[in-house]
């Protein structure tokens, strides 16, 4: 009886290591939200030469209603893509990323971390399996925390693009300088508001993304 007392001691002990230490602990928790901030800038890096490219092709002057039609500066992407590089080198596509690296960066970073914390509330030991509902649960654990950054983005984002597509004199700068006047106009109730449309958006959003995350390479490989 005092071995298997003993025994189940052990069992416990590996299945449940102390705070700080593997997954379960602080530092595995740190581990996941680091990795996910890597993934934020590495997600910037790929995508960002298309946004720029995309942004451009946007924003060219057209040929407002009784002008003469004139080519225009970019006949497509890969045109824009080639001309870009031609005119301003491979920098030019990587123009303005330090905004988006400030916003995907802790983005990320929350999200897998928000994930991870949603997993460990699931199980009862390192070694349990969860089952694809118990990844959407997870998954919705981490959109919350997604939310408590992708708000305050969202919102600056469209006042952002209100503005440019007002005829008015700018009344912001920079995204940075939109968010420094609306938490002076309000506080972070005024960087919050729509908190409740972009739960509801997200949430479940995150929910399916992760539960196809962990449910495509198993079913791909049966």
């Amino acid at each position: 009886q005092i071995a298997n007392q003993g025994a189940g001691a052990m069992e416990d002990q590996v299945d449940r290591p102390a705070v700080g230490a593997g997954r379960w602990g602080v530092v595995g928790l740190l581990k996941h939200f680091a990795a996910g901030g890597v993934g934020g800038v590495l997600n910037v890096f790929a995508g960002h030469p298309l946004d720029t490219i995309k942004v451009r092709l946007q924003t060219q002057a057209r040929p407002s209603l009784g002008q003469v039609v004139s080519e225009p500066l970019f006949r497509g992407t890969l045109d824009c893509a080639i001309k870009t590089v031609k005119l301003e080198g491979i920098r030019g596509l990587y123009k303005g990323m330090l905004s988006p690296l400030v916003m995907f960066t802790p983005l990320y970073a929350v999200t897998f971390f928000g994930y991870e914390v949603g997993k460990q509330l699931q199980q009862k030991k390192t070694t349990d399996q969860l089952t694809l509902p118990q990844y959407f649960n997870a998954g919705m654990v981490a959109g919350l925390f997604c939310v408590s950054v992708s708000t305050p983005m969202d919102r600056v984002k469209c006042l952002m693009q209100v503005q440019r597509q007002s005829s008015s004199k700018a009344q912001y700068s920079s995204t940075f300088d939109c968010a420094r006047q609306v938490y002076r106009r309000g506080g972070l109730r005024n960087l919050y508001l729509g908190t409740t449309a972009t739960i509801v958006r997200d949430v479940p959003g995150t929910g399916v993304h992760f539960l196809a995350y962990e449910w495509l390479p198993t079913a791909t490989t049966e």
